[in-house]
């Protein structure tokens, strides 16, 4: 992993930018433009959205404005629940297109395990990559028993399972079983919120030794995990910050003492109980 185009192969041979820009409540309009555009012209080739955060028209202006060919660009968006099921995910998916202004998405991926609901919906992805529509397709916030549930009688395993993950939340078993069954995962809020982890002097010890910041050693992290990324930010010199994570390396000890954080903590709601 030596630069922002450096890429994922996933199992259906499609590459997948290793780290790209996340627009979780970035607001729709001036704000996701400009977040968008700076990515694009600091280097970044992938962003990630969902029908849920409504901000999809702004994504897909931004990326007509940044005059990079749609093909270079790696876009991923969501069903959310409220339209989980088959039909409404199929019309859920037309609906995030025309928004997106796009003819097709990169990655379509369900967004939550709706009890009764995911697997219908998982089918309805099946049908949008078999007509091409989509060009890999996955889940986020997957357990280890949803994924063999998907599994057990799915056509096209999910190419992706984007969950919480972060020094706090290592999800140690779920990224051993998504890699031995060619899973790719992603990472959503690696940073954690509200910054508490950025003040942890694990991270700001081996910062120091690099001349980087606690985030850039998590970022650098990730990547050493073989984990897509996708730190959200506005800030146009943080976008450029998290996207400087590419010359250098962590050794085998640094990635034990970070791995060492963990401590089963969420700051998303649990997989298992969610009601939205």
């Amino acid at each position: 992993m030596k630069s922002l185009k450096d890429a994922a192969t996933l199992h259906n041979g499609v590459k997948m930018p290793w780290l790209g820009l996340g627009v979780y409540k970035v607001q729709e309009g001036e704000e996701v433009v400009q977040a968008v555009k700076t990515a694009i012209e600091v280097g970044y080739r992938h962003i990630d959205t969902a029908a849920f955060y409504q901000n999809e028209e702004g994504v897909g202006r931004a990326i007509k404005e940044s005059g990079v060919p749609r093909e270079e660009l790696f876009i991923t968006t969501k069903v959310w629940n409220s339209d989980q099921g088959y039909d409404t995910t199929l019309k859920a998916f037309e609906a995030s297109l025309q928004k997106l202004g796009m003819d097709y998405v990169d990655l379509y991926l369900v967004h939550w395990p709706v009890k009764g609901k995911y697997k219908e919906t998982y089918k309805a992805l099946e049908k949008l990559y078999k007509d091409g529509r989509v060009r890999a397709i996955g889940v986020s916030n997957f357990q280890i028993h949803h994924l063999e549930d998907i599994m057990a009688d799915c056509e096209i395993k999910p190419m992706v399972n984007q969950v919480e993950y972060h020094p706090r939340l290592t999800q140690k078993a779920l990224h051993v079983f998504c890699k031995e069954h060619d899973i790719q995962l992603e990472a959503w809020s690696p940073l954690m919120r509200g910054g508490e982890l950025l003040n942890e002097p694990v991270l700001v010890e081996i910062g120091k030794k690099y001349g980087k910041t606690p985030a850039q050693v998590i970022l650098r992290w990730d990547l050493q995990h073989e984990v897509v990324t996708i730190p959200k930010s506005v800030t146009p010199h943080r976008i450029k910050e998290n996207a400087d994570v590419f010359d250098f390396e962590l050794t085998a000890e640094e990635m034990k003492a970070i791995d060492s954080l963990n401590k089963d903590q969420r700051i998303g709601p649990d997989p298992d109980n969610f009601d939205f």
